[in-house]
């Protein structure tokens, strides 16, 4: 899978992810094993290990594997590896696009954008899924036929907490249990993730983008989404939680005729690239 920035320019995703991956999702054996590391047992025992303190022993090795610029982030001794992967960034690191017509990136990702078709499916890598199933609800599905969704995936190396892409009023989040898939494009060959991985919703009643839904979806290994909030009022830019240790995705769906994406994300979108984006970016314009 390669990604793009939003000059054009190329960036290849790691080959030794991909190849464990692949072992993974491809082979008989390593599909086998795999129905035992997606179950919530073994993401529980993994993520009770790395909050031990003898995990952050793998803190350095990660840092170097992965070329994480660490004077983003706050200079401190990590009491595991999961308060290292959960670690804040520094102020001014991450600027939001306050323009209340700029719709922003709600985290660091690599993004791809979906047209909703008027069936409501739609395909991401191979797998076909629909609107409905992704948030097991004919009704609140129905409002997004037409619309988009976007898809903001993370990757180790990205900033793991996420924001609200406007101000507005949220309602409660909603649990949907599952397991827990890796979002990697490899997983989709053989399974659909966005349906069967654990996540969390709510809906946004934004000021400026009509009503919002917000779902993450946790991956191989991630014992908890974070969320900060219950139904509240929440503020553009604002943190709204994050995810522990692992892969994840930060899934929004935006009604018809409300929200034009920008044309670099969208000429990267139709050569079959994800376009690298950091949180608090710009990432389309509303219609008047």
């Amino acid at each position: 899978m390669e990604w793009r920035d939003r000059n054009g320019r190329f960036v290849s995703e790691g080959d030794e992810e991909n190849k464990s991956l692949s072992f993974l999702y491809e082979t008989g054996f390593g599909r086998l094993l795999l129905r035992l590391i997606i179950t919530k047992p073994v993401s529980a025992a993994a993520g009770w290990l790395l909050q031990r303190r003898i995990s952050a022993l793998w803190v350095k090795s990660f840092i170097e594997k992965n070329n994480i610029d660490m004077s983003e982030y706050e200079s401190r001794k990590f009491r595991s590896f999961n308060d290292f992967f959960t670690r804040k960034i520094l102020p001014g690191c991450r600027r939001v696009d306050e323009n209340p017509e700029h719709f922003i990136s709600p985290c660091d990702c690599k993004l791809t954008v979906f047209d909703i078709r008027k069936d409501s499916v739609f395909s991401i890598k191979g797998g076909k899924y629909t609107v409905e199933q992704l948030l097991r609800s004919r009704e609140l599905a129905h409002g997004y036929a037409g619309g988009k969704l976007l898809i903001f995936r993370l990757t180790v190396d990205d900033y793991h907490r996420y924001c609200y892409p406007d101000s507005g009023v949220k309602e409660q989040n909603v649990h949907i249990q599952g397991v827990y898939h890796t979002v990697n494009p490899i997983a989709y060959k053989k399974y659909a993730v966005l349906k069967e991985n654990t996540r969390e919703y709510t809906l946004l009643h934004s000021d400026h983008f009509d009503d919002i839904i917000i779902m993450e979806v946790g991956a191989t290994l991630v014992g908890r989404i974070s969320n900060l909030h219950g139904a509240c009022r929440v503020k553009k830019g604002e943190e709204k939680g994050h995810f522990d240790f692992g892969g994840s995705t930060v899934a929004v769906l935006v009604k018809p005729d409300i929200l034009r994406i920008d044309d670099d994300i969208l000429r990267n979108n139709r050569d079959g690239c994800e376009t690298v984006i950091k949180y608090g970016e710009r990432i389309g314009t509303k219609i008047r």
